[in-house]
C-alpha cells in the first residue's frame, strides 16, 4: 500500500468524548482509502486524548496523528486551524473529511482557505470515479433548492475537503484493539495565536428523544397546514414512542424547531421506521432519512416525488389517513 497521500478524516472531541460523526466518516475513509490503495489516518487534537487514538484504531483507522496539549483540550478556531494546515503542507493528503458539526463548520473552511483548496459541505455521498485520467473525490450535495442532486470535483487543488453531516454514514464495528499507529506531534503554539479563546462549550440537552436515537422518526411537511398542523403529528409520534420532526417549510412557519428540521440542511435519520405526512419529497428532505430500514409516506398527489423514496405509500387526506392509523395503531400495540 502506498503510505503517501493518504486519506484522513479530522476526529473531533468534546469533553473526553470523540463525536459519532467522526466514527461514521471512518467508514467511508475506509472505502475511499482502500480504492485509492493508500493509507487512512485520523487528525485528533486534544488534551489526554491517547484513549481516543486507541479507539480510532480499534474502529479501523491505520494512523492517527496526535496533538495534545492542556490549552487545546477546548476547540480554539484559529489555532487548531494553523494546526491542521500545518500539518497538511507536511505531509500532503488527497482527502480530508470533517463533520459538520457546529465545530466542523468552523474548522473546514479556515483550513481549506488556508491551504488554498476548494471545500464542498454538507455532502449526501461522496465516491471516487475517474476524471482527466486519475481518480477523482466525487462530492454529491443537493442543489437548485433542493431538486436536483449536484455532482462536485475539485480537480486540481490538493486536498479534496469536504464535510459531511452527522448520520449519513455508517459507523463502522469496533474492534477490541486497533492494528495502526499512534504518530505524536508536538503542535508549535504561541500564547500570541490564540486570538480568541474558547473559555468553556456548554452544550444543551435536546427536548424529548434526540433525532438520531429514535426508533420511529414522524416527520411532517407543508402539507399540515390544511390538516391543522402538527398536533397530529405529536399524536401519532406519541403513540409509536417516537420522535417529531419537521420539513423546511414547516420549520419556517414555527411548527416545530430548527433542531428538528430533517434534510440537507437538517438532521439525518437512520430510524427502523421513517413517516413523512404531508411532504412532497424534495430531494433536500429525503436525502435526510433514505437510510431508514421502513418509509411511509403520507400525501394527497399521488405524483409527490416522496412515493419514490419510500416502501409504504397512502395517497389521500392526512386529517383522515393519520387519525385512523393512530387508531389501528393503539389497537394493535
Amino acid at each position: 500500500m502506498n503510505q503517501g497521500n493518504e486519506v484522513w478524516i479530522w476526529a473531533e472531541q468534546r469533553s473526553g468524548r470523540l463525536m459519532e460523526v467522526s466514527l461514521e466518516l471512518i467508514s467511508k475513509g475506509l472505502e475511499l482509502s482502500q480504492r485509492l490503495e493508500v493509507g487512512l489516518a485520523a487528525v485528533l487534537i486534544g488534551d489526554r486524548a491517547e484513549e481516543l487514538a486507541e479507539e480510532l484504531l480499534a474502529y479501523g483507522v491505520g494512523k492517527v496523528y496526535l496533538m495534545e496539549e492542556a490549552r487545546l483540550r477546548l476547540y480554539q478556531s484559529d489555532v487548531y486551524a494553523n494546526i491542521m494546515a500545518n500539518l497538511i503542507y507536511e505531509h500532503n493528503p488527497q482527502i480530508i473529511l470533517l463533520g459538520a458539526t457546529t465545530i466542523g463548520m468552523d474548522l473546514a473552511p479556515r483550513v481549506a482557505a488556508k491551504v488554498k483548496t476548494g471545500l464542498t459541505a454538507h455532502c449526501a455521498d461522496l465516491y471516487l470515479e475517474e476524471i482527466d485520467g486519475r481518480l477523482q473525490l466525487v462530492q454529491v450535495v443537493p442543489g437548485f433548492s433542493g431538486n436536483l442532486m449536484v455532482k462536485i470535483a475539485c480537480p486540481q487543488r490538493r486536498p479534496q475537503m469536504a464535510t459531511v453531516r452527522p448520520g449519513v454514514m455508517e459507523k463502522p464495528n469496533c474492534m477490541e484493539e486497533g492494528k495502526g499507529q499512534i504518530v505524536r506531534v508536538k503542535p508549535n503554539i504561541k500564547e500570541e495565536d490564540f486570538r480568541a479563546k474558547t473559555i468553556d462549550i456548554v452544550e444543551e440537552k435536546p427536548v424529548g428523544i434526540p433525532l438520531e436515537e429514535a426508533n420511529v422518526v414522524v416527520a411532517g411537511g407543508w402539507g399540515l397546514q390544511s390538516a391543522g398542523g402538527f398536533g397530529l403529528i405529536e399524536e401519532l409520534a406519541n403513540i409509536l414512542g417516537g420522535a417529531v420532526a419537521g420539513t423546511r417549510p414547516a420549520v419556517d412557519a414555527n411548527w416545530v424547531p430548527e433542531e428538528r428540521m430533517i434534510g440537507q440542511s437538517g438532521k439525518t435519520v437512520s430510524p427502523n421506521l421513517f413517516i413523512s405526512a404531508g411532504a412532497s419529497g424534495a430531494p433536500h428532505f429525503t436525502t435526510g432519512f433514505l437510510k431508514s430500514k421502513v418509509i411511509l409516506a403520507i400525501d394527497q398527489n399521488p405524483k409527490s416525488p416522496i412515493f419514490e423514496v419510500s416502501d409504504i405509500g397512502i395517497v389521500g387526506d392526512l386529517r383522515k389517513i393519520v387519525p385512523c392509523l393512530g387508531e389501528e395503531l393503539k389497537r394493535i400495540l
